[in-house]
């Protein structure tokens, strides 16, 4: 079937309706809530979907796994919500899938009528969910940034998403004007105190979303690797027991933060309460299994997207 000029939208909504549909498990009626149309049109879209060839449904695919594994996941650590997406085990990214998921997650409470304050963490998963956001006018909501937005070279901080999201979406942004790390605690404390500051730091704490990555500690971890942390403190770190990070907050196996200098140095806005906000990660990934749980157990967050192996050892942990 020929594709009529000037239907990119539909059938942007058409593809973003199927792969809700056969990719992440939604319901119709859920679509519908989702994408702020009726559930005829949802109907109609994901038909659309499949009619244009939009998307290639693999029927041999067993999606009520991925169902099972996230009310597994989302019974043993007492979640809000949990998403699971497939597992692709020949493929090299570390975000795909995730990202999808988390950009339909973040499109679904940029959709909302009533005004709401999303928190934005750091991360690479976070990013590649954030640039694939469809361009959005919701003027009602505010979006704020959870971490500093330097880097140690005074540069923009790259996996920082604030700015990133404000080429796409028509809200107020909050920046937070700070280094990631700053020098010390007392210095923290004085940048926290200042009048450009203190209201992205009220805005953080009444966050109704909250979504974040997940860092693992290492020699390959992003803290080091991006330049924030050296080579001493991550031994440091490592041997005190660090195991992952949220906004560069460290913690270790038991999700306990760790009493360390360096966690006196994060610049972040401090996790919006777990009691008033949804807060949402996206992490998969071997190297991210040990994090992930950490997190989890330490209730850092309440809701989790993953993927198949990585929620199936999150299950047997």
């Amino acid at each position: 079937m020929a594709r009529k000029p000037g239907n990119h939208g539909r059938f942007d909504d058409a593809a973003r309706a199927g792969w809700l549909y056969y990719v992440a498990g939604r319901t119709q009626d859920e679509i519908a809530a989702a994408m702020g149309i009726s559930r005829q049109s949802a109907q109609r879209l994901v038909s659309l979907a499949v009619a244009e060839k939009l998307i290639k449904v693999r029927l041999d695919h067993p999606i009520a796994v991925c169902l099972e594994l996230a009310e597994a996941v989302k019974k043993k650590y007492h979640l809000r919500q949990a998403e699971i997406v497939p597992s692709d085990p020949g493929g090299a990214s570390a975000t795909s899938g995730v990202a999808e998921a988390g950009a339909a997650e973040i499109e679904r409470w940029l959709k909302l009528s009533e005004p709401q304050i999303l928190a934005m963490g750091t991360g690479r998963t976070l990013r590649a969910a954030v640039d694939q956001l469809t361009p959005m006018e919701c003027p009602q909501h505010r979006i704020v940034s959870l971490t500093g937005n330097i880097s140690p070279d005074g540069s923009a901080a790259y996996y920082n998403v604030i700015f990133s999201m404000a080429d796409a979406i028509n809200a107020r942004h909050f920046p937070m004007p700070l280094p990631v790390l700053v020098s010390s605690r007392a210095e923290r404390d004085l940048l926290h105190a200042q009048a450009l500051v203190r209201p992205t730091i009220a805005l953080g704490a009444k966050a109704d979303v909250t979504f974040v990555g997940i860092g693992d500690l290492g020699h390959q971890a992003p803290l080091l690797v991006d330049g924030f942390l050296q080579t001493a403190e991550m031994d440091q770190l490592l041997e005190a027991g660090a195991t992952g990070e949220i906004c560069g907050w460290i913690f270790d196996a038991d999700g306990q933060l760790l009493d360390n200098p360096v966690n006196e140095r994060v610049a972040s806005i401090p996790l919006p309460s777990r009691e008033t906000s949804c807060v949402i990660a996206m992490a998969k990934g071997k190297r991210k299994y040990p994090a992930i749980k950490a997190a989890l157990k330490g209730g850092f967050i309440n809701a989790l997207i993953t993927d198949e192996e990585t929620a199936r050892y999150l299950i047997r942990g």
